[in-house]
């Protein structure tokens, strides 16, 4: 049985570890191994997940019999009254068994008890298989935003919203 819950630091090297593990077959076709490296360098460096944790990220994790499966991290009032869920992966290995959706509605069960009003993502504009999950799971998609993360490289994403007027 899979069970989801907040970690700390001696354990974020799980999220790095599931992260690197997911991204190159997450974004092949889609970002080149040059930006997936230097972008998994940038934003699942341990100094930077833990001052995230410190600044009041919460970071979930999904295992089973203490294997790491997958992850998310939300920030609550990233925006006023606006959960901002920064990240949610699972091992390629143990797709289509429920655990994001899982992690996912830990998020929103999350955002609602802290009376927040939505929960809001950015996704790849190619990344068609989260696209569609964040779409099953009653997201809108809200605008386009294009972010420069340097080095020459960009995210090209739509932020999605979830409401809690919406089910």
């Amino acid at each position: 049985m899979v069970r989801i819950r907040a970690i700390s630091t001696p354990e974020l090297f799980k999220v790095e570890t599931i992260a690197r593990a997911t991204w190159p077959s997450t974004f092949a076709g889609i970002l080149s191994s040059q930006q997936i490296e230097y972008m998994l360098n940038w934003m699942y460096d341990l100094r930077l997940l833990s001052s995230q944790l410190e600044a009041g990220y919460t970071f979930l994790l999904a295992e089973e019999e203490d294997q790491a499966l997958g992850f998310a991290v939300y920030q609550s009032n990233a925006v006023e009254a606006t959960t901002k869920l920064h990240k949610l992966y699972v091992l390629p290995t143990h797709h289509g068994k429920g655990i994001g959706k899982s992690l996912l509605q830990e998020v929103v069960q999350g955002a609602r008890l802290g009376v927040q009003e939505a929960v809001v993502l950015n996704v790849n504009k190619f990344n068609r298989k989260a696209i569609d999950f964040y779409l099953r799971m009653d997201f809108t998609i809200a605008q386009e935003e294009v972010i420069d993360i340097g080095n020459g490289y960009v995210m090209d994403d739509y932020v999605m919203r979830k409401d809690f007027s919406t089910p």
